[in-house]
């Protein structure tokens, strides 16, 4: 199973939902950066579950133990390894699926390509679980991001039907962003926050699910970096995002509506500012032909509902051939977008730091050569 991403900066993940522990490497991070492992844990908290009622109620500390790449909490050049351990397993809940799969799930498919000794305990490698290493992956690239002046910060742009407040593309507020990151729900309209909590608790009480829109900006981009064509900032995203369990689309700037409206509205005018050139709108969501332009990047991220409901279902029997009715055990998120949040973040991350050490090779050297640092 291919689970690894990255062309400058690689992140590789291993394990199973239900395994002993999940983990990842990372190579080619910037000698001598310190990370604060504090602020890593606090972000790694916001996917973790069983932190309240409107989550599955799996309870994991979700703290990593690093083998490498760390010395006296700084970044040592080498890759860096680290482990989560699994603490709160329930492979019993899952033993019939091994036969019986799971609608909107990669039991079957799995099964198909894999062949019959495949682990899909709770998920397996396929579970929302494996998005732990990649948050501790973009849990540190957030932080070198934030280091030279680029900010990744995310909403529930959508839980179901109830919409947050609408953010301005040109100046999207990454303050107030970053102080509702801890929320259960993190939307910046309070109002709307309550009515979507009491959709989530409505929709656990009746044993059903929904999904979301997470909506992510990044302000701080060089002009200029990425790449046309095949190999652009929206083709990388769009790859890695897409290898996040449970995404079913992604747009940019204004995105699918904007494809609705006219040239005369959607096109961003070119400005002059203190800043440099900039444009007077953002429906491009900081990228015009795969490229940054320096004003905020902005990308919606689809995410299905949980399809792990506890409704009897229709499937079928592998063995037998025959059809079954499944009801699914086991505990499970009614909106599995609430926890994707910080995912969406940390993936977001990885990628920009990627173009962003392809851009400038150098730009933490003076961590790892603090004497050369003017």
């Amino acid at each position: 199973m291919a689970s690894y991403f990255g062309r400058t900066v690689k992140v590789s993940t291993f394990g199973a939902s239900h395994g002993q522990a999940i983990g990842g490497v990372i190579d080619g991070l910037p000698c001598g950066f310190p990370v604060n492992l504090e602020t890593l844990q606090a972000f790694l908290k916001r996917r973790a579950p069983g932190q309240h009622q409107l989550q599955t109620q799996r309870k994991e500390a979700d703290i990593p133990e690093f083998q490498s790449g760390i010395v006296q909490g700084r970044l040592s050049g080498s890759p860096l390894a680290f482990t989560i351990k699994n603490t709160s397993q329930r492979s019993g809940d899952y033993d019939n699926l091994r036969d019986v799969p799971r609608p909107s799930h990669a039991d079957y498919t799995a099964r198909m390509r894999y062949g019959e000794y495949v682990d899909m305990r709770g998920g397996g490698h396929f579970s929302a679980r494996i998005t732990a290493p990649v948050c501790v992956a973009g849990g540190i690239a957030i932080q070198l991001l934030e280091s030279i002046g680029i900010h990744v910060r995310a909403h529930l742009a959508q839980v179901g039907t109830v919409p947050d407040t609408s953010i301005d593309y040109t100046n999207p507020p990454m303050d107030k962003l970053a102080s509702i990151s801890t929320e259960a729900i993190p939307m910046l309209d309070p109002v709307q926050r309550h009515t979507a909590e009491q959709l989530v608790l409505e929709l656990k009480t009746s044993d059903d699910s929904t999904g979301g829109i997470v909506e992510v900006f990044a302000t701080g981009l060089p002009v200029g970096m990425g790449n046309p064509n095949y190999d652009g900032i929206e083709n990388r995203l769009g790859a890695t995002l897409f290898g996040m369990p449970a995404v079913k689309g992604i747009s940019f700037g204004s995105g699918f509506p904007g494809c609705a409206s006219r040239g005369s509205k959607q096109n961003d005018p070119f400005i002059i500012t203190d800043e440099g050139v900039r444009t007077k709108n953002n429906n491009s969501g900081g990228i015009q032909g795969g490229i940054t332009n320096g004003m905020p990047l902005v990308m919606q991220v689809g995410i299905k509902p949980t399809p792990s409901i506890y409704h009897e279902q229709n499937s079928v029997s592998l063995s037998n051939h025959s059809a079954e009715v499944l009801q699914i055990k086991g505990r499970h998120d009614p909106c599995v977008a609430l926890r994707a949040v910080p995912v969406v973040e940390a993936l977001t991350a990885l990628v920009l730091l990627d173009f962003v050490l392809e851009h400038d090779p150098h730009v933490f050297r003076h961590f790892s050569h603090p004497a050369l640092e003017v």
